[in-house]
């Protein structure tokens, strides 16, 4: 079954290096980032783990937490992380959940439900874990990326996106096309025009449909 935007996400038990727990205790009442890779060790995931790092202080300001997953083992990720660390100049502080048999990517719908790990496998094996997810603190899914191996995740548009749906968090507004923190926002469509006038002054009508207005405090 696949895991949908505003899905619960399950709560999953996770193996760590940092120990084991619950995915919902960890996330608590923050946001999250979960975003998973294919195999330790390999060139592209190292750079993305190194960016993640050296963003430490943007996920906290956020309030969030960012956890990492790649299909290898606890041993694995520590030694990983040293090169990781070495690469960006950063600490990597966030945990790697180890998931040598699958069952996380597996349960997060990340890989095909027949996918296995063969001796000896390469990071194509397991190509699929290349996703990130946004977890909002009522562990619900709210956004949701994946990539191929070739193509590293640019983290600025995480941000990004991160920023639109914290801001956006049970609020009737939405984010148009290369929103950033401090620009217009849409008013939603479940606004009729007086009560748009009302929550946020003035509104600018560009279309019927389309009303803009500076983004509320």
């Amino acid at each position: 079954m696949s895991l949908r935007i505003n899905d619960t996400v399950p709560n999953l038990e996770l193996e760590t290096d940092q120990g084991t727990f619950k995915l919902h205790d960890w996330i608590g009442d923050s946001w999250a980032i979960l975003f998973s890779h294919p195999k330790d060790f390999t060139p592209v995931c190292t750079t993305e783990f190194g960016a993640v790092s050296q963003l430490s202080a943007e996920w906290e300001k956020r309030g969030t937490k960012v956890i990492g997953l790649s299909v290898d083992g606890v041993a694995e990720h520590k030694e990983w992380k040293k090169d990781i660390e070495s690469f960006s100049g950063a600490k990597a502080s966030f945990p790697i959940i180890a998931d040598e048999s699958l069952a996380v990517s597996k349960a997060l719908d990340m890989l095909p439900a027949d996918a296995y790990l063969p001796d000896g496998r390469t990071a194509a094996n397991s190509a699929s874990v290349r996703v990130v997810f946004i977890i909002s603190p009522d562990k619900k899914l709210q956004l949701s990326m994946t990539y191929p191996m070739s193509v590293g995740r640019n983290f600025a548009e995480v941000l990004r996106a991160l920023d639109a749906l914290q801001a956006s968090y049970g609020v009737p507004i939405a984010m148009p096309a290369n929103w950033t923190v401090g620009e217009d926002v849409i008013v939603a469509l479940s606004l009729n025009d007086e009560q748009a006038k009302d929550k946020f002054g003035e509104v600018n009508a560009v279309l019927p449909y389309l009303r803009m207005a500076k983004m509320p405090s």
